[in-house]
């Protein structure tokens, strides 16, 4: 394929480059497992979780069926139900606020701010006083580390110990970024990830992890994945879900997970060149100093409000763009009657009217982003 034709459409994100770098590995790794035959809890399953527990510094790794099973997880072993509310915020993909709607707790939308997209301290506050108003109580924060970046969450951990909550760091889209020098899933709090596969780190179908330095809670999630099994699986001493990660799923992870570094870096690349294109016709995104993002998204916010036109003019040259998020949570329809912080949301609701994202992966090269930067500076212009 001739990567240099300018007529050619450019991948938004191109999981066929990745594939031809791994070669036959991953191949080979499914071969070991059709053949070894422990197509669950297999020994690759155990490698994994071995693996992400040393890449992040967690002391303990649950993988589980995906990124939204792990939320699930963790609030039913914190025991989150009726009358609880999990403040989160609205700007964000729905599985956020929908695990906490599934245990039949109610989820409180807070708003982000409107430069890293992550959840407003201020707006938290305010939707604590929110929750306690609507007679329900508060439990715990779900953070979201929008797009790659991580969330400030020395200021959530400081809310949190005040106010005697917990903190689930909903990383679906940021494994691998840090934060003050740390991975995320390292910093001492409870994070869960996403292994779709448009993320950064992705397998071949839905996949997740949960990461957590307390044992107690480790072995209940351990219990949660498999029916709350006990003992063995005929004694189940609590409730639970079928949410084990795939043996074959495991094993592609396991691949993938050998360049994952490089490709974190190739991300970053893309992103300065993006920056460094675009900064001066759009607002683009800015990671925070002394974090690094994994750029799960390039998102960027246009300075007036013709977004169709805008995407159909990339379109057109073969340019795909996508929106996210074209609602907040607040504003979808199965989550209109959950408590909104009094002030309203109004950076979620900006948002979700200006900001549409790019083409952004390892294998985007300089001659195809180029195309990209000049395509939106002409339709900025038009």
């Amino acid at each position: 394929m001739n990567r240099q034709l300018r007529s050619e459409p450019i991948p938004f994100i191109d999981l066929g480059a990745q594939r031809r770098r791994l070669g036959s590995a991953v191949d080979e790794a499914v071969g070991r497992v059709l053949n070894h035959g422990l197509f669950i809890n297999g020994p690759e399953v155990i490698e994994l979780e071995q693996k992400l527990a040393a890449f992040t510094g967690a002391k303990h790794v649950v993988s589980c069926a995906s990124g939204t099973d792990a939320l699930i997880m963790v609030l039913m072993a914190k025991g989150i139900g009726p009358g609880d509310a999990i403040l989160c915020p609205s700007f964000t993909f729905c599985a956020t606020g929908e695990s906490v709607a599934l245990t039949g707790a109610s989820p409180v939308f807070v708003d982000v701010d409107p430069i890293t997209f992550n959840m407003d301290t201020a707006s938290l506050k305010r939707g604590l006083v929110t929750a306690r108003n609507a007679g329900l109580k508060p439990k715990g924060i779900i953070v979201v580390d929008l797009f790659g970046q991580a969330a400030d969450h020395d200021a959530v951990a400081a809310v949190a110990e005040a106010e005697g909550l917990f903190v689930l760091d909903d990383a679906a889209q940021s494994f691998g970024a840090t934060y003050k020098g740390r991975r995320l899933g390292g910093i001492g709090n409870i994070m869960t990830t996403s292994f779709f596969p448009a993320k950064p780190l992705g397998c071949y179908g839905d996949g997740g992890a949960i990461f957590t330095d307390d044992a107690a809670l480790a072995d209940i999630l351990r219990s949660i994945r498999v029916h709350g099994q006990g003992s063995d699986k005929y004694d189940n001493v609590r409730l639970g879900l079928t949410a084990r990660l795939d043996t074959i799923q495991a094993a592609v992870l396991l691949q993938k997970l050998t360049i994952f570094e490089d490709e974190i870096v190739a991300r970053n690349e893309v992103a300065e060149r993006y920056a460094h294109g675009l900064g001066n016709v759009v607002t683009v995104p800015r990671v925070v100093d002394g974090n690094t993002s994994v750029w799960a998204q390039y998102t960027i916010r246009l300075p007036r409000g013709d977004r169709d036109g805008f995407a159909a003019a990339l379109k057109a040259r073969g340019i795909p763009t996508m929106v996210y998020y074209p609602k907040a949570m607040h504003q979808q329809t199965a989550y209109r009657h959950y408590p909104v912080v009094d002030g309203g949301l109004p950076v979620s609701e900006a948002l979700s009217k200006d900001v549409i994202s790019l083409p952004m992966h390892p294998y985007l090269d300089e001659a195809n982003q180029a195309r990209v930067i000049a395509a939106v500076r002409d339709a900025v212009s038009a």
